[in-house]
């Protein structure tokens, strides 16, 4: 049932996923579906959105040439600066940053 939800949002990580909607793909109550997944996974729900959004961002950043704006729209975040935080908290750098000091100097030539 979690899987459901799990499959949801890895589909689809931009969508404005609460608790109560990742509940209803599993078919599970809200707080029923937020103890089992944090049984199974290991974190709640919400916070392993967080989590595959900006490793899904941070694979972005290292694989393509959309502007940082870009890959926070499609991670989910509907700003830039909102999208900045986030990343920093998780990754310990700006997604810029990430960029450039992911990417070997052949890759940079590619991504700008």
């Amino acid at each position: 049932m979690v899987s459901r939800a799990l499959d949801a949002i890895h589909r689809d990580p931009a969508h404005r996923w609460t608790v109560e909607s990742l509940g209803a793909h599993a078919g599970l109550s809200r707080a029923g579906f937020a103890r089992r997944f944090t049984t199974l996974v290991g974190r709640p729900p919400l916070a392993y959105l967080t989590w595959w959004r900006l490793s899904v961002a941070a694979r972005l950043l290292r694989e393509s040439d959309a502007s940082v704006a870009a890959v926070a729209d499609r991670v989910g975040y509907g700003s830039e600066f909102a999208f900045g935080n986030a990343f920093k908290r998780e990754h310990g750098l700006s997604p810029g940053r990430y960029r450039r000091e992911s990417c070997t100097p052949m890759e940079v030539g590619r991504i700008s």
